[in-house]
């Protein structure tokens, strides 16, 4: 087991990842990568640093909201922190720029906001026009693909396998425990699978480890979670794979129901994947759960869904 290393004098910051696979890590990142980070966010989404303000209301301990403080900390760009998330208050900030997660966008009006960079889990199906998306995770220092397209000085290249990775001026130095996950030229291995569209724009699945095999077909959670969300009485949703001796896996989702004993029907969930993925990604069954574990951030920690205590 290694100890952590000592930080060096370029270090500005260790991060912790938000856990959702695994245990913890703290992540190293310099000065230079900080700043790299600043400008080439503040570049794409055209900040003003005279007319534009950024709001931080997501945990500090997480990249996704501290990476709103250094941002605006590295461009001079005014700042207001809020200890923590209230739709109310977010409503009332008077600021133009602001980052959220899926379940924060849901609650507040977006269109008070000029924009609206989205991280964390998978985005809704239907955004406002405002709201950009962001790809990226600790190692890399907040997102560095927004909308599909990289960063300026950020580059992206999927292997055989479709794993995505990552190289640019942002990503991490190494781990707190001295370890390096970059490879000898510099390029991050993030463990996303994704695939390049004829428009060029990057589309994430997820993490290779949740895609579920049905019946000879990929079935991505995150895309089917996505679909399942649009419905007025699932208030959350995760999808995973169960073993089926016909099937391989069947897609199964955990929905906790808005209220509690008028669960969504099978049928319809099922109608409304079948619409928009396909039949191979339609859940086989739906089992109600009182909540579901979640990071900081809203990311679905796979490895904690407790599937014995249904309601």
């Amino acid at each position: 087991m290694r100890v952590n290393e000592p930080v060096d004098d370029g270090d500005a910051l260790v991060v912790g990842t938000s856990g959702s696979t695994g245990d913890p890590k703290g992540v190293v990142l310099t000065h230079d990568a900080v700043h790299a980070s600043a400008i080439a966010t503040s570049t794409r989404l055209a900040v003003d640093s005279t007319t534009d303000s950024w709001l931080a209301c997501l945990p500090l301990a997480h990249v996704g909201g501290l990476s709103v403080v250094t941002r605006a900390l590295v461009t001079g760009t005014r700042l207001v922190v809020h200890d923590g998330f209230d739709a109310d208050a977010v409503q009332g900030a008077g600021t133009t720029l602001v980052s959220l997660v899926s379940t924060a966008l849901r609650r507040i009006d977006a269109s008070l906001f000029r924009v609206i960079v989205l991280g964390g889990s998978a985005p809704p199906t239907n955004l406002p026009p405002n709201v950009v998306t962001t790809y990226g995770m600790t190692e890399t220092g907040s997102g560095v693909v927004y909308d599909g397209h990289p960063l300026d000085g950020v580059e992206v290249l999927l292997d055989e396998g479709g794993e995505i990775h990552v190289r640019g001026p942002m990503l991490l130095r190494a781990y707190r425990d001295g370890t390096d996950p970059k490879d000898a030229d510099g390029w991050l291995p993030t463990g996303d699978l994704g695939a390049l569209g004829d428009d060029g724009r990057l589309r994430v699945h997820g993490r290779a480890s949740d895609l579920i095999i049905s019946g000879g077909e990929n079935v991505w959670p995150a895309a089917v979670e996505a679909v399942l969300a649009e419905d007025d009485d699932v208030a959350e949703v995760a999808v995973l794979g169960r073993p089926d001796d016909e099937w391989g896996q069947r897609v199964v989702a955990l929905v906790v129901p808005v209220v509690s004993d008028r669960p969504p029907p099978l049928d319809r969930l099922r109608g409304l994947v079948r619409e928009q993925i396909g039949p191979w990604a339609a859940p086989k069954d739906v089992e109600l759960v009182a909540a579901l574990p979640r990071t900081a951030l809203g990311k679905i920690r796979r490895d904690q869904i407790d599937t014995e205590h249904h309601t």
